[in-house]
């Protein structure tokens, strides 16, 4: 364990939950980027074999252990493990930038904010680099907020936070994720995503996956490419985008599939998919971004 623990005096009133599955080599570093600006933080782990509860515990967390249920509802489990009613979610390969974590600090100078939640801005690093690349614009999405307004959306499928409507307000600086160990783990992790995505996704009409298996792969590495600026990444932007993309068009092709078949060959028992696929698809991130 560390020699200085986390002091809840010397910090905002925030509790951060992070969800892991075999992050051991990265959660680490998570836990240090917000272990000074938190005053608690608290994993979730769903039954890691690469010691990262070990890590994570030295790193100063408490460990919780919870099987996979799906992606909202683990982090909804997360928020009910909380002492703390405003909550910051990161996840395992994540990091909190130190200019994100002194603005998260200055809204808690005086009093607590008023808005239910914050948005925050991801920023892909790629594998070897320790920011992002020029431009980078990959994903926002709310992450810091008050659980009595707002709370993470009880889905198998998706992990999105749910204000009902109440007011919000964006932050500034960046949430680095190191969503990509190499290549290599970048197509596993969405192939196994596109097979957790086509068994829980809501079914579609037979055209419309049709005309999604012509149109998916362009549009997304348009969407990558151009509007997500991966443009700006050189080789490894480029290769970025087609492997998004190309895991877009998949998730599709297994969800015709599974629509087109009559003996639920793809379409599994809830058991056996999240079996197949949730610890590892946990052991990544819960975002393909």
């Amino acid at each position: 364990m560390l020699e200085k623990a986390l002091d809840p005096m010397a910090s905002p009133p925030i509790s951060c939950f992070i969800i892991a599955m075999n992050e051991a080599d990265r959660i680490g570093r998570t836990i240090a980027s917000v272990r000074d600006l938190v005053a608690e933080v608290v994993v979730i782990d769903s039954g890691s074999t690469d010691g990262t509860q070990g890590v994570a515990e030295a790193a100063g967390a408490r460990v919780i252990f919870n099987p996979w249920p799906g992606f909202g509802q683990q982090k909804r489990f997360g928020e009910d493990q909380c002492r703390n009613d405003w909550l910051l979610n990161v996840d395992a390969d994540e990091v909190v930038s130190p200019e994100l974590a002194s603005e998260i600090r200055g809204l808690f100078d005086t009093s607590s904010p008023t808005v239910a939640a914050f948005w925050l801005n991801d920023q892909i690093v790629y594998p070897g680099s320790t920011i992002p690349r020029p431009f980078a614009r990959d994903h926002r999405f709310l992450r810091l907020y008050d659980r009595r307004r707002a709370r993470f959306a009880d889905s198998t499928l998706f992990d999105n936070v749910s204000t009902g409507g109440a007011p919000t307000a964006k932050l500034k600086n960046p949430l680095y994720h190191h969503t990509v160990r190499s290549l290599d783990d970048l197509i596993a992790k969405c192939d196994e995503r596109a097979r957790y995505n086509a068994t829980f996704a809501k079914k579609k009409s037979k055209t419309v996956l049709a005309l999604r298996l012509v149109t998916e792969f362009p549009l997304s590495f348009f969407k990558y490419y151009i509007w997500r600026t991966h443009v700006f990444g050189g080789l490894m932007g480029f290769q970025y985008a087609m492997i998004m993309a190309f895991y877009r068009f998949i998730r599709i092709v297994r969800m015709n599939a599974g629509t087109a078949s009559s003996d639920g060959a793809l379409n599994v028992t809830r058991d056996l998919a999240v079996a197949k696929t949730a610890p590892s698809a946990a052991r990544h991130s819960t975002t393909v971004s």
